[in-house]
């Protein structure tokens, strides 16, 4: 992937949109168009119009790069590109070409749309409608049980769940709308999983939902792609909710995006003195929606849809979904154990022990001497009934 800036170009007409790929020959133009030195998607759009074809603008990009003074310039090698034609064929993947019917329309509507996306599972759901669910990687009891609730309610009100497979929230929805529909977007391709932890997520989502990628196979996620791929999580999805995010944190990034995009932002409120509830809180108070559940979400968006037919999963696949607990897994524990796992859940509002015990799926004898342990650290409060706190 190209890394330097595109083509200083007046910006292109947006509302023109390539014909859709006549065959092999010209989707392995387009993919050598995009992965050339300095064509990003606002040039490729320009050089698509101006040339009416990907490899007319190949031939007349060395041309247009000495007059932009860059000298010795030449495209994507073809051979590039038929490696990674070939990794897709390899892991079963599809492109879909800006233009193509398969391409979301919602998507195509956006300033920077990918110009290709290189999708593995059911294409079919990009044709449903979607709501993005973002959120902290360090979820909190109540986090993991909002998001696990939304994404279940609104996948089954016939909502497809787009996220972007990371830890915390993003893997948590993702899970909860493996029956009803999932879209995970990759910052990196599609045979690069990160975090590793949800490879197996990954696969399951790539058997019963649907993973996208604008990216190369082989290419790793480096920090610059994490905010492309917000743009495409936001721009897939009539709206993005917010569940836990801190006031600095990517999940504010892909809410930003979704303004500018026109999309609908809601959040989940939380408690004030909880760091990880402050970016959902600021988002609120800057006119975001407030999401107590499901019917919120449908509320604001003007009443339910249609719901197609759910998708049936077989038994052995909800078998392999299933995380060894119901909660938290063991990769995401601060402290590499129950103890900090328990502290990950807590935050400054209370939490039930039981509640605790089922989030986590411990033993309830563990649980009590993880507690005593943290509560004789100074580490949390205990309330009447049962309640417990973070400090």
């Amino acid at each position: 992937m190209h890394h330097d800036t595109e083509f200083g170009f007046a910006e292109p007409d947006h509302s023109f949109l390539p014909a859709p790929a006549a065959d092999e020959a010209d989707r392995i133009a387009r993919l050598r168009l995009i992965r050339s030195r300095r064509v990003g998607p606002a040039t490729y759009l320009r050089l698509m119009g101006a040339h009416g074809g990907a490899r007319a603008a190949l031939a007349a990009l060395p041309d247009l790069a000495r007059a932009a003074g860059v000298d010795g310039y030449a495209p994507c090698p073809e051979a590039v590109a038929l490696a990674e034609w070939r990794a897709a064929q390899r892991a079963g993947a599809k492109m879909i070409c800006l233009g193509d019917r398969d391409y979301p329309a919602a998507l195509a509507e956006i300033a920077d749309a990918p110009p290709l996306l290189w999708a593995k599972g059911r294409i079919e759901l990009l044709h449903r409608p979607m709501l993005a669910l973002v959120g902290t990687r360090n979820a909190s009891a109540m986090g993991t049980r909002m998001a696990r609730r939304l994404a279940g309610d609104l996948g089954a009100a016939g909502h497809v769940i787009v996220s972007g497979l990371a830890r915390g929230i993003d893997a948590l929805a993702h899970r909860a709308a493996l029956d009803t529909g999932t879209i995970a977007v990759m910052a990196g391709g599609l045979d690069c999983i990160y975090p590793a932890e949800n490879i197996d997520l990954a696969a399951q989502i790539a058997a019963h939902g649907l993973m996208i990628s604008e990216m190369p196979f082989g290419l790793d996620p480096q920090a610059r792609h994490f905010p492309r791929r917000n743009r495409i999580v936001s721009g897939l999805s009539r709206a993005v909710i917010v569940v836990e995010a801190a006031t600095r944190s990517g999940s504010l990034i892909t809410a930003r995006m979704a303004l500018d995009q026109g999309r609908e932002v809601m959040a989940v409120p939380g408690h004030p003195m909880d760091a990880r509830a402050g970016g959902g809180n600021l988002l609120i108070r800057d006119g975001a929606i407030l999401v107590r559940g499901a019917e919120d979400v449908i509320e604001a968006l003007g009443g339910p849809v249609t719901a197609p037919p759910i998708i049936a999963r077989p038994a052995i696949a909800q078998a392999q979904t299933a995380p060894a607990t119901p909660g938290l897994s063991p990769a995401t524990l601060p402290d590499g154990g129950l103890e900090g796992a328990i502290l990950t859940c807590l935050g400054a509002a209370p939490v039930a022990e039981d509640q605790l015990i089922r989030d986590l799926g411990h033993p309830p004898r563990k649980i009590a001497q993880a507690l005593a342990v943290l509560e004789m650290a100074g580490r949390i409060n205990r309330a009447g009934g049962g309640l417990i706190t973070r400090l």
